[in-house]
Parts: structure tokens; C-alpha cells; sequence
């Protein structure tokens, strides 16, 4: 890549500009208040758990026996109940997903940028490529997805998710020059500076999507590895069908899951609406937009529905934990799965 940047080798990071420390710094300080967050919240429950657990036992304690017996019993009932719920589910999520390995569209996440980014930044990226596999879980019409270049700390990271080496995705430790190397001419990297424009999707074809947090520090670096390898590349057809009011931000998995939508619908422009956020959107006619960017959110609290989307993505890539413990919430939430904060280089790079 860049001769300045990072490499597997040591080589010094290039130095950063004061908008780009500034961003670091804004980043820094929101993760640890995530953090505070989450401590937070695990205390919260732990206390309301207990107060429900106090609650049952005194509930139990001011009535006869057999009573008591009974509603015990009742109890056990219906949480085997849900348990059954959740396994049949679970066991259709597995249905679809492997259906998709055999027969959906390729989509590859290029994991190779590993090297130009700090470990928060990783971090981020990994909690995308997360809420892929859930969205994918849940369509009618699942991708075939694969993790490419997925090596070193990009691969410790995600390792660290919750059933991750469970997943029904491709893991490569190559690259996808590699890994598909008697598919060259069918490889697609989705970029933003690309002149091509993305109109079908070619169940032959591998899409690429490259992850990287950015920052705005390497700008047009996707475009300029598929021009290197002598691949196609293509951008989305955003600005065919929306306006946007801000910049045009998509992580990730924002990119998937449009891809996914497009797949289910046919309909682009009905794809687009769903997933990209109303905040980004200025009408519905047609306006003059590069392709979309992806880079780093820097405003994550607009987004309503996010904690609901990012609870139900984490119990998505959970393999089996939690089947048993009784959880309420079992019900799954339809709509269209958000992030932030978490920028990459999906459709585009972040131009």
C-alpha cells in the first residue's frame, strides 16, 4: 500500500493531521464512555434480576403448597416453551444460512487494511462484519459471505466474538487475489470512485467490500488496489434514487445489507430507503451523488433504533448461548439493521 503506512513489518504509521488526532480523540473518549456504559448497564440487570428473584420468592412464600407447586411447575413450562422457540429459530437461521453458502450471491469483506489501522478501529470493523452475519441470518435469501485477508489482530478480534467460530461464513487467511485466483475476471471491488455503475448482481460475480476505518486518512485506496490487480470495479447506484443531505456515510455492514435487500426486492432505490438512516436523506428525487462513501460516523445518536438493532445482532451471533436461561425477549425485531460510529470503506471509500 501506502509507503508511509503501517505494515506487517513495523514500519512507522504516518504521522496525523489535527483533524485526524482530533477525530481519534472524540473516538477515544466515546469508547470509554461506552465502556462506562456497559458497566453500567451489566449492574442494572444484575440488581433488577435480583429484585425479580426477590419478588418470586416472596410471591411463593404467602401461598399454600400445592399452589405454590403449581405455579412453579407452570413456570418451568413456559420457559421450556420458549427454549423450543428459540432452537426452532435458530435451526431455520441455520437452514438459510447454509443454503446461502451453496447457491446465494458471493460477498466478500477484503479484511487486508488491518495494517493501517489503530486497535479501536479494528475493534469497530469487527462489530460490523458482526451485524453482517446477523442481518444475513435473517433474510429470506441469505448471501453466501466471506472474510477475506482474515489474519493477525483483525482475526484475534474477532475470535473474541461471541460464537464466532461457529459461524456459517468463509474465513480466509489469504487475500481474495488468492483465495479466487481462477476467478480474477469475476471479482467486483465496490468502490465510490468507480465510473462503473452496479445495475444487477451476477450470482457468478464476488462482490468485494473493503474494510477499513479510515478517518479520512486514505482517500480512493480501494480503487487504487483494484486498478493494481487489474479488477472490475463498480459503485452503487445511490445517487440515481436518493438525495442525501449530509455526507454520504455507509458502513460496512450498511453495504450488505442493501445488497441483501436488493437481492430480496430487485428494487435499488426501495433497498436504499430501508437502510439508509432518514437523517442522511434530503427527497426522493434523483440527484447528482458519487457513489456512497464509507467512513466514520461521527454521530451515532440520531440513530433511534440502534441499541435495539445492536442487542438483537449480538443475540444473533450467539450460537446457542442463552437458550436456556429463560430470557423474556426471545422475539426477534424486523427492520432495517443500523450502525455507527464505525466507518469503513464498504461501497466506497471515504472520498
Amino acid at each position: 500500500m501506502e509507503a508511509n503506512a503501517e505494515n506487517n513489518d513495523g514500519a512507522a504509521r504516518p504521522v496525523l493531521s489535527k483533524t485526524a488526532q482530533k477525530k481519534l480523540m472524540k473516538q477515544q473518549k466515546y469508547l470509554a464512555k461506552k465502556a462506562e456504559k456497559k458497566v453500567q448497564e451489566k449492574e442494572r440487570k444484575k440488581l433488577e434480576a435480583a429484585r425479580k428473584k426477590k419478588e418470586w420468592e416472596e410471591k411463593l412464600e404467602g401461598i399454600p403448597e400445592k399452589e405454590r407447586v403449581e405455579m412453579i411447575e407452570k413456570r418451568k413450562e413456559t420457559r421450556k416453551e420458549r427454549m423450543v422457540k428459540r432452537l426452532e429459530k435458530k435451526g431455520m437461521k441455520m437452514e438459510r444460512l447454509k443454503r446461502g453458502r451453496e447457491s446465494g450471491v458471493n460477498l466478500v469483506v477484503d479484511l487486508e487494511f488491518s495494517y493501517l489501522m489503530s486497535g479501536n478501529e479494528i475493534n469497530s470493523l469487527c462489530q460490523q462484519i458482526m451485524y453482517c452475519y446477523a442481518v444475513n441470518g435473517r433474510c429470506k435469501s441469505p448471501c453466501h459471505l466471506w472474510l477475506t485477508g482474515c489474519r493477525g489482530e483483525m482475526e484475534s478480534q474477532l475470535l473474541r466474538l461471541p460464537g464466532f467460530d461457529k459461524w456459517i461464513v468463509e474465513r480466509e487467511s489469504r487475500s481474495y487475489i488468492e483465495a479466487f485466483q481462477d476467478q480474477k475476471d469475476n471479482l467486483v471491488y465496490l468502490t465510490a470512485d468507480s465510473e462503473n455503475v452496479l445495475e444487477v448482481l451476477n450470482p457468478e460475480k464476488y462482490y468485494i467490500v473493503g474494510g477499513i476505518v479510515d478517518r479520512n486518512r486514505w482517500k480512493g485506496i480501494t480503487m487504487k488496489k483494484a486498478e493494481e490487480q487489474g479488477i472490475q470495479t463498480a459503485k452503487l447506484p445511490i445517487g440515481t434514487y436518493l438525495k442525501t443531505c449530509s455526507s454520504q456515510v455507509l458502513t460496512v455492514n450498511q453495504v450488505i445489507e442493501i445488497l441483501l435487500k436488493f437481492v430480496e426486492t430487485g428494487d435499488w432505490k426501495a433497498s436504499f430507503f430501508q437502510v439508509i438512516p432518514q437523517r442522511k436523506r434530503c427527497g426522493d428525487n434523483a440527484a447528482e451523488v458519487n457513489g456512497s462513501e464509507a467512513e466514520h460516523d461521527e454521530n451515532p445518536k440520531k440513530d433511534a433504533q440502534y441499541e435495539s438493532k445492536k442487542q438483537r445482532c449480538s443475540d444473533d451471533s450467539i450460537e446457542g448461548k442463552g437458550e436456556a436461561d429463560g430470557d423474556e425477549n426471545s422475539e426477534e425485531e424486523d427492520g432495517q439493521s443500523k450502525s455507527r460510529k464505525m466507518g469503513v470503506d464498504g461501497e466506497a471509500d471515504s472520498d
